[in-house]
């Protein structure tokens, strides 16, 4: 969406520059004004110009001004590779593909799983906040795998109490460097937000309390396939705790991956998939649990680390 504008240059303006001209007639900023006449959206009596080429009184300035959406906003998007594993009443349970976002946040443009749910018809009604309607569990934007949607008011409060209470039965599938040792333990270390990175999480003395438990599925040359259970819920958890542990998720470089190996599975993500998720369905009580397969990427990449010589 845009905003288009055509004004004619007042006499009181003769002579300015067209980038302090146009700040004063739009109430821009100059900074927003040259990014304008940057991008070729604004034009002086038909013509491309420079922001700081003087105005002339009487000469037809037009321009063009994107509106900015508000980042809170759920735009309706059907997004290709997200699966309905199971629709009925009071829930839905998908299966995130990588690239999505839960729900919209500052600084996210591109497609959320609740703009995937109303675009496809999917009515969800629940106290929660707007842009988040029904969502009592989340998975970042580059991890997939299974999640539990609440429809319906009631469904919403007892499902976000059960993820509060820790009994919902969350199942991940990870790709480690190394081998962890002992090949099955428990991580308890408290995660915070990186005061360095604000997009990063780490282990820290003032964290939040933080417990993954995890066994070792198969061990290969340069990587091990685990099982991880969380007992909680913290953002990035498995990626940090695996990290902290010197054994980062394979194609996490965010939390210190080998490049190397990433590019020799063909990963640009983690290795990470939320492979079961289990719980007492909220209108029934009947515990009902689901499954996804590892998407293709992650498939190939364990291929490649099953062959390493």
């Amino acid at each position: 969406m845009s905003d288009q504008r055509t004004l004619f240059v007042p006499d009181g303006l003769d002579g300015e520059r067209l980038d302090a001209a146009m700040a004063r007639l739009f109430g821009l900023s100059r900074t927003r004004a040259a990014e304008l006449i940057a991008g070729g959206l604004v034009t002086l009596d038909g013509r491309d110009v420079a922001k700081s080429e003087r105005v002339s009184a009487g000469a037809m300035l037009d321009v063009t001004i994107p509106v900015e959406r508000d980042p809170l906003e759920i735009v309706p998007e059907i997004v290709e590779g997200i699966r309905i594993v199971h629709d009925d009443d009071a829930i839905v349970v998908i299966d995130k593909p990588v690239g999505v976002a839960v729900h919209p946040s500052p600084g996210w443009t591109g497609p959320t799983v609740v703009g995937h749910l109303r675009a496809a018809g999917f009515r969800i009604s629940t106290s929660g906040a707007t842009e988040r309607e029904g969502i009592v569990q989340r998975l970042d934007v580059g991890t997939t795998g299974l999640m539990v949607i609440a429809k319906q008011e009631h469904s919403y409060s007892v499902l976000k109490q059960a993820f509060r209470d820790r009994t919902p039965h969350k199942v991940y599938h990870a790709l480690v460097q190394g081998h962890p040792d002992p090949l099955e333990g428990t991580i308890d270390a408290p995660i915070g937000r990186n005061p360095r990175f604000d997009h990063k999480f780490g282990v820290r003395a003032d964290g939040r309390p933080s417990i993954t438990h995890y066994e070792t599925l198969e061990a290969h040359r340069f990587a091990s396939l685990l099982e991880i259970h969380l007992e909680t819920g913290r953002t990035h958890q498995i990626r940090v705790h695996m990290s902290a542990t010197k054994h980062p998720c394979v194609g996490d470089l965010t939390y210190g991956a080998d490049p190397t190996l990433a590019r020799r599975t063909g990963l640009t993500r983690q290795w990470l998939h939320a492979h079961r998720l289990g719980f007492e369905h909220p209108e029934t009580g009947e515990y009902v649990e689901f499954s996804s397969p590892y998407p293709e990427d992650l498939q190939h990449a364990l291929d490649v680390i099953r062959q390493a010589a």
